[in-house]
C-alpha cells in the first residue's frame, strides 16, 4: 500500500507514532493540529495528501465516504470528510493486556 511506503520509507526504524488530529482543506494544507511537533511535518503532509486522494478517488466513482477507518496493526487512522477537505484522527493501538482478563 503506497501510505505504509511513504510512512516508513522502506527503511526499518523506529519512531514515535503519531496521536492527535489534522485538519486538512482541500489542498491538502494543515490547517489545524493536534500531534505533537517532535512529529515529522512532512509526514503529516503525506498523509492528509493520501487521505484527501482517497476521498477524491471514491467520489470519482460514485462512491463518495463521508468516514474512512483504517486499522493497522499499531496504527488505527479515521478521517471525516469535511467540505473537501477533512479532519484525520491518528491513534496508536496498543495490544491488550492479558493479564487483565479473568
Amino acid at each position: 500500500m503506497g501510505i505504509l511506503k511513504k510512512f516508513f520509507g522502506g527503511k526499518a526504524s523506529i519512531q514515535q507514532l503519531p496521536v492527535g488530529t489534522i485538519t486538512v482543506d482541500r489542498q491538502g494544507n494543515i490547517v489545524a493540529s493536534t500531534v505533537s511537533s517532535a512529529f515529522p511535518r512532512a509526514l503529516l503532509q503525506t498523509i492528509a495528501a493520501d487521505v484527501l486522494e482517497l476521498l477524491k478517488e471514491a467520489r470519482a466513482v460514485q462512491m463518495p465516504l463521508s468516514e474512512v477507518s483504517l486499522h493497522f496493526v499499531s496504527l488505527r487512522i479515521t478521517v471525516r470528510e469535511l467540505r473537501g477537505g477533512a479532519i484525520i484522527f491518528l491513534s496508536p493501538q496498543t495490544a491488550p493486556n492479558k493479564s487483565a482478563r479473568p
